[in-house]
């Protein structure tokens, strides 16, 4: 049997052995990076998805008797959406272990012996952080809205829920128009005010609609129902009353009718048809969302969707920051077993959740804008570890 020295010699599976004009020492870090990686997105999926769907699905088991295929079907579709919020987490426990590691056996030193300083040696994981980042904001944008809408609709159908679709109460709409002023600008003013106390998924009960659409308020109709007429493109109101108002405040005329037709916008239907979490959604259905809400005046779920908005664009470059951040700490001098690193990178997440929650907080109250309270925790993560690699180097 032919046996050589080569063979004997052979070195490990490097998964980024293929990637062209990338030095030995980034290959050898991205290499030592990629299972730890792996491990974190495993560990830290399945925590997620045991504290936050298996245990409400295990209490929906011993309450509604739901059956165990439908539980693993939505146990299966839930998980994305914890790959996705383990993609951070295990950037940092990846590069707290892999540079604790490099420290501890002393190849940083050895590094930084022949001249590779520490700005160099964070490369890799900079270069992994960003391509992680990219992947991160892809799934989060195609896979996880998806997935998390056919979880919903699974469970409300397993359970016999009707799941409604659209706001049952309290719709209203305001509409603008630009008006031409002396000094040649067009600002927006108040031309319509629509308002429904309930909606059964077709039809407005109770309607109220106040027109400015001229100087003042001009006119009232009042209506027991309306319904959206989709041929004719316009609004067909049901049994009310139209109250002509005079420029000096009184009813100048009343007029009952049975049927009526009103050119009116279908924005307040859409409005009414359109509730979906915000989690069920990405980025740009989420803007579309926002741009419908924001005509209704709801100052609370205007909010939400704002920083829900700047969350799910500044959640991706997480990667990138926690990269950043495990590796500054992972080549201090100190010894970094795996159980010492994932102690350490749960507090860091457990801080970086908390600026989450603070920075909600303070938008909610209107002391922060939406995007300063998105970036927050991204923000302060950049900071930190620039400040760590800074320090580093002296």
């Amino acid at each position: 049997m032919t046996y050589s020295a080569f063979s004997e010699q052979q070195p490990p599976l490097n998964p980024f052995r293929w990637l062209p004009g990338i030095s030995v020492m980034d290959r050898y870090i991205a290499t030592e990076l990629f299972l730890p990686f792996l491990f974190g997105v495993a560990a830290f999926s399945s925590i997620g998805v045991s504290i936050g769907v298996l245990s409400d699905l295990l209490r929906k088991i011993t309450e509604t008797g739901l059956p165990f295929s439908i539980v693993l079907q939505v146990l299966l579709l839930k998980t994305p959406y914890y790959i996705g919020l383990s993609f951070p987490m295990s950037m940092l426990l990846s590069c707290l272990i892999t540079y604790g590691q490099l420290s501890s056996n002393s190849e940083l030193i050895a590094l930084r012996g022949c001249g590779v300083s520490i700005y160099r040696l964070v490369v890799p994981a900079i270069a992994i952080g960003l391509l992680i980042t990219g992947i991160t904001f892809l799934f989060n944008e195609t896979i996880v809205p998806a997935t998390n809408t056919q979880a919903s609709e699974l469970l409300d159908r397993a359970l016999n829920k009707k799941q409604l679709s659209y706001q049952q109460r309290d719709i209203i709409f305001q509409e603008y128009r630009r008006e031409k002023q002396p000094d040649g600008t067009r600002p927006e003013r108040l031309s319509r005010i629509f308002y429904a106390r309930e909606f059964d998924g077709q039809n407005m009960q109770g309607l109220t609609v106040l027109d400015f659409s001229q100087t003042g308020l001009n006119q009232i109709v009042s209506s027991k129902s309306a319904a959206w007429n989709p041929e004719q493109k316009i609004w067909d109101f049901f049994n009310g009353t139209i109250y002509v108002v005079a420029p000096d405040g009184s009813y100048r005329n009343i007029l009952k009718f049975d049927q009526q037709q009103l050119q009116l916008p279908r924005t307040p239907l859409d409005i009414a048809q359109t509730i979906r979490d915000p989690a069920e959604m990405n980025i740009a259905e989420t803007r579309q969302h926002l741009e419908l809400i924001k005509q209704t005046g709801r100052v609370k779920k205007i909010r939400e969707l704002e920083f829900s908005i700047e969350q799910k664009s500044s959640l991706p470059f997480a990667c990138l920051v926690f990269g950043l951040v495990g590796t500054t700490l992972g080549i201090r001098p100190r010894r970094t077993s795996r159980a010492a690193g994932f102690a350490i990178c749960i507090v860091i997440i457990f801080s970086y959740y908390m600026l989450i929650v603070v920075g909600q907080a303070l938008h909610r109250i209107d002391v922060l804008p939406a995007v300063a309270a998105g970036w927050l925790p991204t923000s302060m993560g950049a900071i930190a570890g620039i400040v760590l690699l800074m320090r580093l180097n002296r």
